[in-house]
């Protein structure tokens, strides 16, 4: 059972912490459901406190993680395959697979194709998407605001062109 005040991981939405559990009605049925309050774009989500192990919620990484981190920023890319279609449903599969490291590598191979040549706008919604979920959780992990592991993340990254 989640606490009030603990730091989880929702995939493909990102870090929040549960600030309530509240009770709502919904087509006629009364269903519990935990507030999860997000450090970007102050967004609410909120999760059917019996659905919790279905969608994948997870704890904040450690410290120790958030140096497995790094390391796949500071990686080489991957060879892309393909159409700009198969690389946005492979990077989709990656993001869902609610693995902090996953999202580094999207979210570094799209920002530093972007480098190279413009991405379309469906690899650009999902780098916004990998990045918010990469910066939500190195908010709680790293203990810094937004702006701070923004700024880190970019620092790696500047270190990364080819």
């Amino acid at each position: 059972m989640l606490q009030i005040g603990d730091k989880v991981v929702y995939p493909m939405h990102g870090a929040g912490v549960i600030a309530g559990i509240e009770n709502c009605e919904v087509l006629g049925e009364g269903k519990s459901y935990y507030v999860l309050q997000m450090p970007l774009g102050n967004m609410k989500v909120m999760i059917p406190t019996d659905n919790v192990d279905n969608i994948g919620l997870r704890d904040v990484i450690s410290v120790a993680k958030v140096d497995e981190v790094r390391d796949v920023l500071e990686d080489k890319p991957e060879r892309e395959l393909g159409s700009w279609n198969k690389r946005f449903h492979a990077n989709l599969d990656r993001m869902k697979s609610g693995d902090i490291c996953d999202v580094a590598a999207v979210a570094r191979d799209l920002i530093l194709r972007d480098r190279q040549r413009k991405i379309s706008s469906g690899e650009r919604r999902l780098l916004d998407l990998a990045k918010q979920i990469l910066v939500s959780e190195l908010v709680y992990a790293c203990d810094k605001t937004p702006a701070e592991v923004e700024g880190w993340m970019e620092e790696i990254l500047s270190h990364n062109l080819h």
